[in-house]
């Protein structure tokens, strides 16, 4: 045995066969029968041999692999997704490969090149801040690997599917909330404005100040990348001129909630001084003091549906899956950072 492991040509020797008909056996082929398939199988596992998977792929120009890039695996919106994407490719027989681009432009291209080189069958993807044009995707769909994005897509690539929810819709309802509970001066933070996730946020925050007669101030909208440090320095700057402010919509629930943190250690009451909403309902939303009002997205079925239409892509090319745009609901959870 080479290296101690048994090859199809030594369990041929050993059961006086031919080594193609062995593979065959191995592979489950209708051209041996069940009597020399099951006799091979236990020679094969008595030998401790183990196919080689790679090798196999390669012949047939498939891997049931599928890419899937997030930003940041740590955010429970992104584990959440991974978790509904992996159930549906365990179920269809795919294996995943998790990536995270840690929201950089060059981390992201490189990954592409490496789910490329690795002859993924097809790619999940929600894209990084720094994405502003789809070029080192589009080099997927020309190789012809079926592309879906969930959660942050881009519009410049159109033709490709798409799971989302209605952000426009959710921020609206997000801002008429704070309208409602006697919010006047109402401050946003958003994401680059690159990215059409952000854009559509800021849009229904726009949208719902119209809709109850409010104006729209463009000083109380601040664009960062929406970590915890830039909640603290998006709601200082917004203090320093406006201090009359009494509600904050974050486009994420981690800036949110550096927001409250800032707004407490000077000695403002949350909700009574200032209402805050987030946006995603990260775990942590609803354990901190007082409990975030949140926009719960339902990323367990987002993964779900997105890895299900890419493997319906993968399995037919034919389909319109490539190019299908699904929304789902979000749902507003009302919680002690709106209750007054």
């Amino acid at each position: 045995m080479k290296n101690g492991k048994p090859t199809i040509h030594e369990i041929a020797r050993e059961l006086n066969l031919d080594s193609s008909t062995v593979s065959r056996a191995l592979n489950n082929s209708d051209r041996v029968t069940k009597k020399t398939i099951d006799r091979v199988t236990r020679k094969a596992e008595e030998m401790g041999y183990r196919r080689n998977l790679m090798a196999s792929n390669l012949r047939k120009k498939k891997s049931n692999t599928i890419g899937v890039i997030v930003p940041r695996i740590s955010r429970y919106f992104f584990s959440s997704t991974i978790a509904g994407i992996d159930e549906a490719a365990f179920a269809a027989g795919y294996n995943v490969i998790i990536c995270q681009s840690l929201e950089e432009l060059e981390r992201e291209q490189g990954i592409i090149s490496n789910l490329m080189a690795n002859q993924v069958d097809g790619v999940l993807i929600s894209v990084s801040m720094e994405t502003k044009n789809g070029r080192h995707l589009k080099q997927l769909r020309d190789s012809g690997i079926p592309l879906i994005f969930f959660d942050r897509h881009l519009k410049e690539l159109e033709g490709s599917g798409k799971v989302l929810i209605d952000d426009e819709d959710a921020a609206a309802k997000a801002t008429g909330h704070l309208i409602e509970i006697g919010c006047k001066k109402i401050a946003h933070f958003t994401g680059p404005s690159t990215l059409q996730i952000y854009k559509s946020r800021l849009k229904g925050y726009r949208s719902a100040l119209r809709k109850y007669q409010l104006p729209y101030d463009p000083d109380l909208v601040v664009s960062s990348r929406l970590s915890e440090k830039d909640g603290i320095m998006s709601v200082k700057k917004i203090l320093e001129k406006n201090s009359e402010i009494d509600g904050i919509f974050s486009a994420n629930d981690v800036a949110a909630i550096g927001a409250m943190k800032y707004l407490k250690n000077i000695g403002k009451k949350i909700p009574d001084d200032i209402a805050l909403v987030g946006f995603s309902n990260e775990p942590i939303s609803e354990v901190i003091e007082p409990a975030l009002t949140t926009i719960d997205q339902s990323p367990y079925e987002i993964g779900k549906i997105a890895c299900s239409l890419l493997i319906e892509q993968i399995g037919n090319k034919t389909s319109d899956a490539n190019s299908r745009t699904i929304i789902l609901e979000s749902t507003l959870l009302e919680r002690d950072s709106t209750k007054r």
